[in-house]
Formats: C-alpha cells, sequence, structure tokens
C-alpha cells in the first residue's frame, strides 16, 4: 500500500510548512503570531494557509 503525499495540495515547500507547524505546536501561539513570525522571516504566507496546516 503507498502513502499519500501530505503536501501534495500545497504551493508552499514542505520545510516551510513543517517550520509553521512545529512553531504553532512547539510554542503556544496563534495562527496569527505564526503568520507574522514568518512574515519577519520574510516567508510570505496567506493566514488562510497557516490556518489550514
Amino acid at each position: 500500500m503507498t502513502k499519500d503525499d501530505p503536501f501534495k495540495y500545497f504551493r508552499t515547500s514542505r520545510e516551510i510548512i513543517r517550520l509553521a507547524v512545529m512553531l504553532f505546536v512547539r510554542f503556544p501561539l496563534s495562527l496569527r503570531n505564526v503568520g507574522d513570525l514568518l512574515h519577519e522571516r520574510s516567508i510570505e504566507v496567506s493566514l488562510d494557509s497557516v490556518r489550514f496546516l
């Protein structure tokens, strides 16, 4: 049985998605805070994309 790729519907790279999830899970941050932290690192991600992760 093959595993489906969980990242196939995202246009953002896997590293960015993993970073956003790590920030959201590891630290008590809201989704808006995660989006702001990524923006400070010059990573443009919409808030809807962060929410969908």
